[in-house]
């Protein structure tokens, strides 16, 4: 029998990052501005800008640093208000209140994706700018919601935290927005340990946010090359006029992140065959279901979340403490001890917890576990077997069909 395998520890960091992180070690030479021009984190700007097919990029140290820069550079009024769906990390609503802005929240469907009804709802309500969170990598209908928010001249920012290599109709996430914000934390497709990335094509923008990230006397120069007239006369506009955060991705970081890129094509690759392969063995059991993606949409997992179909909240507990005895641990959004990812658990929101129950009913359902690109078959067997089998100790044994 094949064990349970370790799903938290990351892949290994491409041996072609060691040379260069040894150079930086001998010299120090860690800072962004440092160097004249081409340091690690400008070169990563351009090679990820250049993958994602977007004009700009800004490296950052974190995504909740990217989101919150995106929203300061768009400008907002104190108190605008920014609607986010219902459910997402709590980095996202910290992002909002962290700009001075005030999160309103949207209902979530039971696969994961924005309630369009209730979404369009909500905009109407005086709402500034939508972020949207794929979360876990699950696309919401980007038709509709950006038909919805043009319509009424809102920006929309992506978080696409967990959505590096997911495509939209053949187009990757994070470029369908104003700005697309990603993250490059240990459990996410690309890992450095910590660290973010934002891309845009919007000029003005992204010589706001680079200012604002720290980029402090004209060290905003180093950031791209070539001719730019838009972007040149956007950072004379702002030098000096905008507050510096100090919001800056090292050196070290980048030199890690870069020889990574390389692997995307493959990790969605092998992440998207594992996902599938086990959500297809769980959606063979009748009190496992996982949520079949949106038409246009390719995902790039690498986890996979399931709803249990029947269970009581004591059954869902029982059935998490079986899937732990079995070696595979789950996490119920809903029921796990002040989840970062449970919106009544956001204490710092103003106006307190509101009311979303169609969120709520499905946050009390949906599981998740990670499933890391790199699991053989074996390995992916032994985790659909003890989420199986952990559903059957609770309800028992499906009865065949007839009897």
């Amino acid at each position: 029998m094949t064990p349970t395998p370790n799903v938290y520890d990351a892949e290994p960091i491409p041996e072609a990052a060691r040379a260069e992180i040894d150079c930086m070690l001998q010299s120090g030479d860690l800072f962004r501005y440092t160097a004249p021009e081409n340091a690690p984190v400008t070169l990563l700007e351009r090679e990820f800008a250049e993958a994602l097919g977007s004009r700009y990029a800004l490296a950052v140290s974190s995504c909740s640093a990217a989101l919150f820069l995106s929203l300061k550079a768009l400008g907002l009024p104190r108190d605008a208000r920014v609607l986010i769906p219902g459910f997402t990390f709590a980095a996202v609503p910290s992002s909002v209140v962290h700009a001075d802005c005030v999160p309103v929240l949207c209902e979530v469907g039971d696969n994961y994706r924005i309630d369009l009804a209730d979404f369009e709802a909500r905009l109407d309500d005086g709402i500034h700018a939508v972020i949207i969170s794929h979360m876990r990598g699950h696309t919401s209908d980007m038709d509709a919601i950006m038909g919805l928010c043009d319509q009424r001249g809102i920006p929309v920012i992506e978080d696409a935290a967990h959505s590096l290599g997911t495509r939209w109709h053949g187009r990757n996430i994070g470029t369908i927005g104003r700005v697309g914000c990603f993250s490059f934390q240990s459990y996410k497709l690309v890992n450095a340990g910590e660290g973010g990335i934002m891309i845009t094509d919007d000029a003005e923008l992204v010589a706001r946010a680079v200012i604002m990230s720290g980029a402090y006397e004209h060290n905003w120069r180093k950031h791209f090359t070539g001719d730019d007239a838009a972007l040149d006369a956007a950072f004379g506009r702002w030098q000096n006029r905008l507050p510096l955060y100090n919001l800056r991705m090292n050196n070290l970081s980048a030199a890690i992140i870069r020889p990574q890129l390389a692997e995307i094509p493959r990790r969605v690759r092998d992440g998207r065959a594992n996902h599938d392969y086990v959500a297809d063995r769980l959606n063979a059991s009748p009190w496992l279901h996982v949520p079949a993606k949106l038409g246009p949409e390719e995902r790039a997992p690498d986890s996979i979340q399931f709803n249990l179909v029947g269970l009581s909240e004591d059954e869902t507990r029982a059935f998490a403490a079986a899937a732990a005895e079995r070696g595979t641990k789950v996490q119920v959004f809903g029921l796990s001890a002040d989840n970062a990812r449970a919106f009544w658990n956001w204490k710092f929101i103003p106006g307190g917890t509101p009311e979303l129950p169609r969120t709520r009913a499905m946050l009390m359902k949906a599981c998740d576990a990670r499933l890391p690109a790199r699991l053989t078959r074996p390995e992916l067997d032994t985790i659909a077997d003890a989420l199986i089998m952990a559903a059957e100790d609770v309800m028992g044994q499906p009865r065949a069909y007839g009897t």
